[in-house]
């Protein structure tokens, strides 16, 4: 999909030099040298690969970013505005690009976003088996217990889920999942890549997703990523309180920055979630610092 937004100067000595396996962002910034992140370490992009050599870095213009996203858009931005409001748009295969501009509102209402100077594209990956070794932590006596996954951005709170569906259909748990993708981030849209047993809502907000969705498709279980408003706590109290059980992600870098977040107090007082799992980037994304129970109390040694 890369081959269709960005131009031959940036898109050939990626695919020539730099393996998309390894590359997890590609930042580009307005006269600046775009940086690769690979792994946990950073690169300036050049026209024969990856560099520590400023001098030698592609700095794209700001013609180049507005018409990276233009073709993102597939050439129409009034088409996705929706998503543009929201600060991103996601192409086929689940890639994201993260936007920065200029946000236009009018009486507290954003209308769009313009003028953008700089882009973040997410690529994501499948990282088959990255959830089996918390998974029968999360599976007790055929139930799937609340589970909340912690890490800050980039660190793989995405592929996680992505592959615990994956493993609960390989495995035949027979579960209704629901997968609430609402920035079309989850399901890569590749076979399989959700599995046999899941329906998908995606760029629905939480709270409309987690309605329309228990309403309409009855799941047992609802898969979703990054919580981070009160909206999205109230809906997923609602889930709960319907009685379906809840996968989810948040931006912390630890337990305690999770405990600090004063929306989820009550999720926290309630013990809503029974599992924890804690990723950082300490030996690259996805490196499994804890499984916690409802006590934050660090099960098991396994991992």
């Amino acid at each position: 999909m890369l081959e269709k937004i960005l131009p031959s100067e940036i898109y050939n000595p990626l695919t020539k030099y730099v393996s998309f396996n390894a590359i997890n962002e590609i930042r580009l910034r307005v006269d600046k040298p775009i940086v690769l992140s690979i792994g946990s370490q950073k690169f300036f992009l050049s026209s024969h690969g990856t560099t520590g050599n400023l001098k030698e870095a592609i700095c794209p213009s700001k013609t180049t970013l507005e018409d990276i996203v233009f073709r993102a858009s597939e050439c129409s931005l009034y088409s996705v505005n929706e998503q543009i409001k929201r600060g991103f748009l996601v192409t086929q295969g689940g890639i994201r690009l993260g936007l920065g501009g200029d946000l236009i509102e009018e009486k507290g209402q954003i209308k769009t976003l313009t003028n953008f100077n700089s882009i973040n594209i997410r690529i994501p990956h499948e990282i088959k088996n990255c959830s089996l070794s918390c998974f029968d932590y999360i599976i007790e006596n055929g139930n799937i217990l609340n589970t909340l996954v912690i890490s800050p951005p980039g660190a793989g709170k995405t592929t996680f889920l992505r592959d615990f569906i994956l493993q609960l259909s390989q495995r035949n748990y027979a579960f209704n999942v629901l997968v609430l993708d609402e920035r079309g981030e989850i399901d890569l849209g590749t076979k399989g890549c959700i599995g046999n047993f899941a329906d998908k809502i995606s760029f629905a907000s939480k709270k409309v997703g987690f309605e329309n969705g228990i309403r309409s498709l009855s799941p047992n279980l609802i898969i979703t990523d990054e919580l981070g408003t009160a909206d999205d706590v109230q809906a997923l109290l609602y889930a709960c309180n319907s009685g379906v059980s809840i996968m989810a992600s948040v931006h912390a870098d630890s337990v305690e920055s999770f405990l600090a977040k004063e929306d989820f107090s009550k999720v926290i007082k309630e013990k809503v979630f029974k599992r924890f799992v804690v990723l950082s980037l300490r030996n690259g994304p996805g490196t499994l610092e804890g499984i916690y129970n409802e006590n934050l109390s660090r099960l098991g040694r396994r991992y």
